[in-house]
């Protein structure tokens, strides 16, 4: 583990300009640099990098963070990973804290069970290249019209026919039979010798997100039907096939610059597809997609193109697919080939331009391409079209953001002629099945759990927020909004506590918020005192995890400096992500410093403050009022709830009404 005091070392001698710098060319734009963004496509630069904060904000796709979390996004690196990084670029030498001797031999297993695996992966490729493997396993290669750049970019081999090529040259250089068993690359025969896994196939090594090889995949050039055609490595400590994405680090720069990936089925598709010049690509490796390979793709983009083969396996495929991906709030196209092509051959008849024009303009959303797929089985049968609309409505239903929701059954509407309403009440109906199924589900999980206890915790995974099953979630820049129609204010007072939380609000004698005893308050204390005494907090779960973070350290009377940076470098990604957001001014060159020519600072605090306090309350009474009027029509025939219910409208109309007045309105 790394020291606190190392840590912050790296923190405070990271310089964003720097670091950004190593990735992208910056130029200077007054106390500023702009580039195009490395995250997406862009022809005019909207990515900013603040040397004086110490942030980079991207106002075209939202992205933004410090010099670590830029190379965390970047790099795709956990935190520490990424602290690592820095410490080596500026020659910061780290003495890790002792660990456990528990902790010392998972870590070693670890490293072992990798470095046997990279072992294994340059045995395969050197073989590739002499004798039988490059007479059979690289002149195959050449046959599906693979270039040696291809080749070597993928780390393509061949393992021996011998059954005792790769055991006994690990054996040779030194590794334990232990590791050589426990990755799967050797089995333990009956008379207890070991044999390869792999032999006499056609290597395609797995790598992980990080580049290091995980696992192989095998295949047989051989045509006798007795002979598995592949041969796959087993699941591992560091291998979970559900997990892992073929060509996910060769493809994961190009996919975030994107904003799209493209997913097909096999190993040669992904590589003829990089090959021709679209690195977008990535493949589930012969697996049935699983919701955790969606969930990788989603730490790059939210956008989703499945192509597979147009013949009725790779259609069903895509339907699966659809539903997997709509499920975890993501958006999802379908682009099916010409009967008889994959990827890989497609890619090998066409150019490049050809190939993007193609999927350019056959690309579907789910709707069409259900409908398609679908409607020429229904015919003129009027039972059958009904299914088919209740089937496109079920996959609907399957998607979290209640506003996506309605886009889609608008198209749905007008594609079939039929009132969305209908279309709402299934979706409705379908939702609440669906969340009394997962409520059962949760409850059975905790009663296994509580008479046999916690099943024990596989290969830690990044896990979707919860506030992002909630049915009016949103999101902004990446930051998951529970409550949309609060967040902007929560976010105005948020910005005020970030930015001059410290700063004492000078009021005049004769202002309602001047203490009687001439005591001053900071702006962080106004705030604050100000929603206590409302017994209320921000509804937003990311906006109140800063805001609790924030007054932890405030106590503890840390600088308002030094809060920012502990913030900014949170090693939770949600915080330093709305720090970032709030943090970076979008107008950080022209309106910041106009707006600053006009009143001081402390002029803006006076006035605008209280306003932000007044605007949050305002707004908390019209979401009452709402609830009150839904209560309203719920409350039917009975008349003595009504009356109770129109007092309670009257009275909080009566506060607005006090409060606008207030805010001049």
């Amino acid at each position: 583990m790394i020291p606190k005091e190392t840590v912050d070392r790296i923190l405070d001698t990271a310089q964003i300009a720097d670091v950004v710098g190593d990735f992208v060319s910056l130029k200077r734009r007054g106390a500023n640099f702009v580039a195009c963004c490395p995250f997406h496509n862009e022809k005019t630069p909207s990515f900013y990098v603040s040397p004086a904060k110490g942030i980079y904000k991207c106002f075209g796709c939202g992205k933004s963070g410090t010099a670590v979390g830029f190379v965390m996004e970047h790099e795709s690196l956990s935190y520490v990973e990424a602290l690592r990084y820095l410490a080596r670029k500026y020659n910061i030498e780290i003495v890790e804290k002792e660990e456990s001797a528990e902790e010392i031999a998972h870590r070693q297993r670890s490293e072992s069970l990798h470095l046997v695996s990279e072992f294994a992966a340059g045995f395969f490729r050197d073989c590739l290249r002499t004798g039988e493997g490059r007479a059979v396993g690289y002149a195959y290669f050449k046959s599906r019209k693979l270039e040696d750049a291809s080749i070597d970019k993928f780390g393509l081999g061949w393992s021996p026919s011998g059954k005792h090529g790769l055991s006994d040259a690990a054996g040779a250089a030194g590794f334990k039979e232990e590791f050589l068993l426990d990755t799967g690359l050797c089995v333990r025969k009956d008379d207890g010798t070991l044999q390869d896994r792999f032999y006499d196939r056609v290597m395609f090594p797995i790598h992980s997100v990080s580049g290091r090889v995980i696992a192989f995949g095998g295949r047989t050039l051989r045509t006798d039907k007795a002979i598995a055609k592949y041969v796959n490595s087993p699941e591992t400590e560091i291998y979970v096939k559900s997990r892992s994405l073929y060509g996910i680090y060769f493809a994961k720069n190009e996919i975030s610059r994107q904003d799209r990936c493209y997913l097909v089925e096999g190993y040669l598709d992904v590589i003829s597809m990089h090959q021709l010049g679209i690195t977008n690509v990535v493949a589930s490796s012969g697996t049935s997609l699983t919701v955790e390979q969606i969930r990788l793709i989603s730490k790059f983009t939210r956008n989703i193109t499945i192509i597979y083969d147009g013949d009725s396996a790779g259609i069903h495929a895509a339907l699966r697919g659809i539903g997997l991906v709509l499920k975890e709030g993501m958006n999802v196209k379908v682009v099916l080939l010409p009967d008889g092509d994959d990827p890989d051959s497609y890619s090998h008849k066409h150019t490049l331009e050809e190939v993007r024009d193609f999927i350019r303009t056959r690309e579907q959303d789910f709707i069409s391409f259900k409908t398609d797929m679908l409607l020429g089985q229904a015919g003129d049968d009027p039972l059958k079209k009904a299914e088919l609309i209740n089937d496109i409505a079920d996959t609907i239903s399957l998607i979290p953001d209640a506003v996506k929701r309605s886009v889609y059954v608008e198209a749905c509407s007008v594609r079939f002629n039929i009132e969305s309403q209908l279309l709402f009440d299934r979706i409705s109906h379908t939702r609440t099945a669906m969340l009394v199924s997962e409520q059962k589900q949760r409850e059975a999980r905790q009663k296994k759990e509580h008479e046999t206890g916690p099943e024990p915790a596989g290969e830690p995974f990044p896990q979707e927020n919860p506030a992002r099953e909630k049915e009016d979630s949103g999101s902004v820049a990446g930051i998951v909004l529970d409550d949309p129609f609060l967040a902007p204010c929560e976010k105005e007072l948020l910005g005020f506590i970030l930015e001059h939380g410290d700063k004492y609000i000078d009021f005049d004698r004769d202002s309602e918020f001047y203490q009687e005893d001439g005591r001053q308050t900071t702006v962080a204390e106004f705030i604050d005192s100000a929603l206590a005494a409302d017994e209320t907090e921000f509804s937003n779960t990311a906006y109140r995890k800063v805001y609790d973070e924030y007054f932890v350290m405030y106590d503890e009377g840390l600088s308002q400096e030094r809060i920012q940076r502990r913030l900014l470098n949170s090693m939770d990604r949600e915080t330093s992500m709305v720090a970032a957001d709030i943090l970076v001014e979008k107008y950080m060159i022209t309106v910041e410093n106009y707006r600053n020519s006009l009143t001081s600072i402390g002029t803006q605090l006076v006035i605008f403050v209280p306003k932000a306090v007044m605007a949050y309350q305002v707004k908390r009474i019209e979401k009452k009022l709402k609830s009150l009027s839904s209560d309203l029509v719920q409350a039917g025939d009975d008349v003595e709830r009504q009356t109770f219910i129109l007092s309670e409208i009257t009275r909080w109309n009566r506060a607005k009404v006090m409060i606008n007045n207030k805010l001049g309105r």
